[in-house]
């Protein structure tokens, strides 16, 4: 397999699932454009076609012009990751407005406009693949949950428009649905939960560990390789697709 000369962009491409997609992509030959808003974690992931690049996907404006800074220095992109995204829980009377708008801002506003201005590229180049991270909320609801649900079936509803809208084109959209991941996410998650439910950290983590359906936490590269095999060769036909990754049937 291999995706020399492909240009991709992995937001939130410093640590975590992101990290581990970007060096997936890298590995099969493409030039990688990781995203993050602090220079010194994308500093300290850059690598072999790994190139660091300052993006906030908060902010519409930065998403602009990262994504022209990337192209400007390594061609349209063809592959697009909208992985950036914040995973916390609050109850629903517990929630006000701007938690929530935290919570959609940076998990679906920041997706839809880093994917809209990757797409030019795509279009003129009649092929590319977005490959959204979603989460296995993005399939049912997650109790305690109901911003970061919501914002990750809204995803899922962005991802399967756009496969319809290209229909046949050489772009496909598809998304990743994991269950939890063994990233620093769930270590602060744990510690959240901790405390809200009154049960230790490690109580707390073997919750989340028994959410999936193997009992187990997911290593980061396993998604990564879903995703890579999305962009690789024989992949043109997946389309509109929700790939769960989650030990078992969600």
């Amino acid at each position: 397999m291999t995706l020399d000369g492909k240009h991709a962009l992995v937001t939130g491409g410093g640590t975590g699932i992101g990290l581990a997609i970007a060096r997936a992509l890298a590995g099969a030959g493409a030039e990688v454009t990781i995203t993050g808003r602090r220079a010194e974690g994308l500093d300290a992931a850059a690598g072999p076609r790994l190139h660091p690049q300052v993006m906030d996907v908060t902010d519409e404006t930065s998403v602009a012009r990262g994504v022209a800074a990337a192209v400007a220095a390594r061609g349209p992109v063809q592959i697009c990751i909208p992985n950036a995204g914040v995973a916390e829980g609050r109850a629903l009377h517990k929630t006000d407005t701007e938690f929530w708008r935290r919570i959609m801002t940076t998990n679906l506003d920041g997706a839809f406009w880093t994917i809209r201005d990757c797409l030019h590229g795509m279009r003129r180049a009649e092929w590319g693949r977005v490959v959204a991270i979603s989460s296995i909320a993005g399939l049912r609801g997650l109790k305690g949950a109901s911003a970061y649900t919501a914002s990750k079936h809204g995803l899922i509803g962005l991802v399967r428009a756009l496969s319809e809208d290209y229909l046949g084109s050489g772009l496909t959209f598809n998304a990743v649905c994991p269950g939890y991941v063994d990233t620093e996410i769930v270590s602060r998650n744990a510690a959240a939960i901790s405390e809200r439910a009154g049960v230790t950290p490690d109580e707390a983590r073997a919750m989340m560990i028994a959410a999936n359906r193997h009992d187990r936490l997911i290593a980061p590269d396993e998604v990564a390789q879903a995703v890579l095999w999305l962009c690789g060769p024989g992949s043109g036909s997946v389309n509109g697709q929700c790939i769960e990754i989650a030990g078992g049937q969600v």
